[in-house]
């Protein structure tokens, strides 16, 4: 009943609380099942079919926990681990076999429950001092615990005594479960594998070759009397062995496939021409990093419109993040937020922007690393393309210079804002002043009673001419006429060209009336119905 009742409570655990991986804690409720199984067995007199069940339960025990601890998992780095279990259990099969089983010291205790149990505890321990203050790990030692200690006490003091630790177990393990701290043990994390060190090689070398020594060591004495433990032993050994270059393979596949895309993307980067060629080469990347059913959406910002509404973490005095997490409802989910921020060139480009990714949160935590290379190179090329455009715009307005320096032409290039970025020499003269006012508009040389229809003609779009009077420094008028052209859109240019041609009194204006010009459109009538207008009040 305590076994029914455990394996139920773990199956509504994973139910309620909803793990990021379902699959080790069902493994655990069916060696709950195979060690309840067991035990009525063993009432019923069948030892020999409960002796099978037992087994089966080291066996989903150990799958179960290659499964908390797999790559991702919240033990980021399993390889260190495997290596010391193997090793651990070679030992252990040497010092039963020709220290304890020689001597009969402990009876009827089976050897290869111990190991199992001494691993297991291993396990979990290790797992506990990686996930830190977890209630639902301190459970698992305990339940640990428990097991090893009835393996030892139940052979030799058979009874209620020896069962006491099966107890512990059933009940820690269900209550780990029910826990909410369960969903933590298998909450994904960023894979950092160990390098390759020689010494661990061979260390999982001897332990791989230990059972088999230890079998012949027994054959050439002439009985083999533990034949069992060293089976047991060696397919152990055996399976860490064969996880450990699972792990491996995996990790030199996952390797290669975020190489390779990396690869293509930095050269699609640097190919491209535009922010539509680097949005397209981002995501031929993303989709070859991840699974197109782990991505919700993908979000390329060019400006921080859209992080300003999330919530960004604060500076402090270390270097910028390099990415952060948006928390989501479902716990599945998470997006990822990199963004496109390179600090020693974000003067070329201030508006930022970032790569933000919605998607499953284990997919997105294994690829953390790539995506977050990726961001970089993408803010590299969005970066390069705007020194382009700006050294562009600067031998554009070097040219223009050239070209209009002795025109008889004022020519002026206003930013969007209506700024004056460069002014012909002759605008100078004409107003009568050595320098213009710094960061000045072309609004702010208007007569106040002309800055409105001039606002009006560059606040809207095409192109257009407009007559006023410009103030010169002595604070007399001069009558112009502006022809602006809207560049907004031009890559090189970004804003408004303006033609100023100076009005005499003469023949000129006359001129203009002749050819049809009308003359309420002059600047002097424009004046006079400004100021009949403010006076109307």
């Amino acid at each position: 009943m305590l076994g029914v009742g455990s394996a139920a409570a773990i199956l509504y655990g994973v139910r309620r609380h909803r793990p990021a991986r379902t699959a080790p804690w069902l493994l655990l409720a069916g060696a709950i099942g195979a060690s309840a199984a067991g035990d009525v067995l063993t009432a019923v007199g069948r030892p020999g079919v409960a002796g099978a069940c037992f087994y089966a339960m080291c066996v989903l025990v150990a799958c179960g926990l290659l499964q908390l601890t797999r790559i991702g998992a919240i033990l980021v780095d399993r390889a260190r681990l495997i290596d010391l279990l193997a090793l651990a259990c070679s030992v252990l099969l040497v010092v039963w076999v020709f220290a304890v089983g020689d001597a009969s010291r402990l009876g009827d205790v089976a050897g290869s429950y111990v190991i199992g149990a001494l691993l297991l505890l291993a396990v979990v321990v290790r797992l506990r001092a990686a996930v830190g203050r977890n209630l639902s790990a301190t459970l698992l030692v305990v339940g640990a615990v428990g097991v090893l200690v009835s393996d030892i006490v139940q052979p030799l003091w058979p009874g209620r005594a020896g069962e006491t630790g099966f107890v512990v177990l059933y009940l820690a393990w269900g209550a780990a479960a029910l826990h909410p701290s369960m969903a933590r043990l298998t909450e994904p994390a960023t894979p950092r594998p160990s390098p390759w060190r020689g010494r661990w090689a061979a260390l999982l070398g001897v332990s791989v070759a230990t059972p088999p020594v230890v079998l012949l060591v027994e054959a050439v004495d002439g009985t083999v009397g533990d034949g069992v433990v060293i089976a047991v032993a060696g397919a152990i050994t055996l399976l860490l062995t064969i996880t450990r270059l699972t792990d491996s393979v995996t990790l030199n596949r996952q390797a290669l496939t975020r190489e390779r895309a990396l690869r293509q993307a930095s050269a699609a980067l640097v190919a491209a021409a535009d922010t539509a060629a680097v949005d397209e080469a981002v995501r031929a990347a993303i989709a070859e990093l991840m699974p197109p059913d782990a991505v919700r959406g993908t979000d390329f910002a060019l400006d921080d419109r859209r992080i300003a509404r999330e919530a960004v973490p604060g500076a402090g005095a270390g270097p910028p993040h390099r990415s952060w997490w948006i928390e989501e409802a479902d716990h599945d989910y998470a997006t990822l937020v990199c963004p496109l921020r390179l600090e020693p060139l974000a003067v070329a480009r201030p508006g930022g922007g970032a790569l933000i990714l919605e998607g499953r949160r284990d997919t997105l935590t294994a690829t953390r690393d790539s995506l977050e290379v990726l961001a970089g190179q993408a803010a590299l090329a969005l970066d390069r393309i705007a020194l382009v455009e700006a050294v562009g715009r600067r031998d554009s307005d070097l040219y223009l210079r050239a070209v209009i320096r002795n025109s008889a032409d004022i020519m002026v290039v206003l930013d969007e804002d209506q700024r004056i970025r460069y002014a012909s020499p002759s605008l100078r003269a004409l107003l009568g002043a050595e320098e213009l006012p710094p960061l000045a508009a072309l609004d702010d040389l208007v007569h106040p009673d002309d800055r409105h229809q001039l606002r009006r003609a560059l606040g809207g779009s095409g192109d257009g001419v407009v007559f006023c009077s410009l103030v010169r420094a002595d604070g007399s008028q001069v009558l112009i006429e502006a022809t602006y052209r809207d560049l907004r859109e031009d890559r090189l240019v970004q804003g408004f060209v303006v033609t100023i041609r100076h009005l005499t009194q003469g023949h000129e204006l006359k001129a203009r009336l002749r050819h049809g010009d009308h003359l309420d459109d002059l600047p002097a009538r424009v004046n006079r119905r400004s100021s009949r207008h403010k006076f109307r009040y």
